[in-house]
C-alpha cells in the first residue's frame, strides 16, 4: 500500500524534497546498475543526452537514480534501474564512475508506471511510446482505460485516443514519430477506414502544412465525396493500376473498367489541386498502361 500511495502522487513522493533527508540513499557504481526492462522511451535525442552530460561532467548528478536492488546478500551489489533512464545514459556519457541513488522495491507493474508517469510528466514520450505503454498496461496486467488514466493522471478520452494510435499503417506512425503530422491528425485521419486512404491524406496534410481542423474538415470533405458504396471485386491488375494512378496524382482516383471501356475519377479537395491536377495531365506524356485491357 506504501508503494501504492506514492505512485499515486506521482515523482515527487520518490524524489526527496529540498530539506528533506533522503531516506535509502547510497553511492553505487554506475557499472552495478542495469537499465530498466519495462523503460517505454524508445528514442533518446543524442543532442540533448550530450547537453546533460556536459552539465553532469560540470555539476555532477544533482537528482539521484531510483533503483532496486537485484543481487542477494553475497557477491558484488546490482541494481536495476526504475526511473531515470536519460540520467543514467548521460552519467555514463559523462563517464561518471558512481552515483547517488535512492533504494526503493517495485513490482514489474510498478516498475513500469513508475517510468511512464517519470516521462509523461517530464514530457519525454512521443504519443506512440505514451500508446505502446497503455497497451503494456492493459495486455500484460489487466488495467483498464479508467485505471491508466487514473494511474498517469489522464483523462480515460485521452487515453483512449492516444492507444487508437497503434492502428495507424506503418508509414503514418513514423510521420508522427517524427513530428510531421501531430495525434490531433492521427486522430482525424483514423477516421478513415482504408489504410490506402489514410495514407492519401496524410500526404495531402504534410504537404500543405494543414492544421488538425483542417484535416479533420479534409477527412470529412473526402468521406461525403465517396459516399456510401458497395464496390465489386476487383482483380489484383485493376487494383495495382488504380494504386499506381493514386501515387501519380497524389489524390484519391477510383477506376471502373468493363468490357466495353470504363472511367477514371480524379478527386480534388481545392482550387490550386484542380490546377495542379489540370497541369499534370495536360503536361504529361502519353503512357501505356503494363496491365492491358
Amino acid at each position: 500500500m506504501k508503494n501504492r500511495s506514492a505512485l499515486g502522487r506521482g515523482l515527487a513522493a520518490l524524489i526527496p524534497q529540498e530539506g528533506e533527508p533522503a531516506a535509502g540513499m547510497l553511492r553505487v557504481p554506475l557499472k552495478a546498475i542495469v537499465p530498466n526492462p519495462y523503460q517505454p522511451r524508445q528514442h533518446f535525442d543524442e543532442d540533448e543526452l550530450q547537453q546533460l552530460a556536459d552539465s553532469i561532467r560540470e555539476m555532477g548528478l544533482i537528482q539521484p537514480l531510483i533503483v532496486q536492488r537485484t543481487s542477494g546478500p553475497e557477491g558484488p551489489a546490482t541494481y536495476q534501474l526504475i526511473a531515470g533512464e536519460r540520467r543514467l545514459r548521460a552519467a555514463q556519457m559523462a563517464g561518471l564512475r558512481e552515483v547517488d541513488v535512492i533504494l526503493k522495491e517495485a513490482t514489474p507493474l510498478e516498475m513500469l508506471e513508475l517510468a511512464l508517469v517519470e516521462n509523461i510528466q517530464r514530457s519525454e514520450l512521443n504519443p506512440l511510446e505514451q500508446a505502446s505503454a497503455y497497451r503494456q498496461l492493459a495486455d500484460e496486467f489487466g488495467m483498464t482505460q479508467e485505471r491508466i488514466a487514473e494511474r498517469v493522471g489522464r483523462s480515460r478520452e485521452s487515453v483512449a485516443n492516444t492507444l487508437r494510435l497503434l492502428r495507424l499503417p506503418d508509414t503514418i506512425k513514423e510521420l508522427l514519430q517524427v513530428g510531421q503530422i501531430q495525434p490531433g491528425h492521427a486522430i482525424a485521419l483514423l477516421a478513415l477506414d482504408d489504410a490506402d486512404e489514410q495514407e492519401l491524406i496524410s500526404r495531402q496534410i504534410v504537404k500543405r502544412q494543414l492544421s488538425v481542423r483542417q484535416a479533420e474538415e479534409l477527412v470529412r470533405r473526402f468521406k461525403a465525396a465517396a459516399g456510401p458504396r458497395e464496390r465489386r471485386p476487383r482483380s489484383p491488375e485493376t487494383e495495382a493500376l488504380e494504386e499506381s494512378l493514386r501515387n501519380t496524382f497524389n489524390t484519391k482516383v477510383e477506376l471502373y473498367r468493363s468490357r466495353k471501356g470504363g472511367k477514371v475519377v480524379l478527386y480534388y479537395y481545392s482550387d490550386e489541386e484542380l490546377d495542379a491536377l489540370y497541369n499534370r495531365l495536360v503536361n504529361s506524356e502519353p503512357a501505356t498502361s503494363e496491365y492491358g485491357e
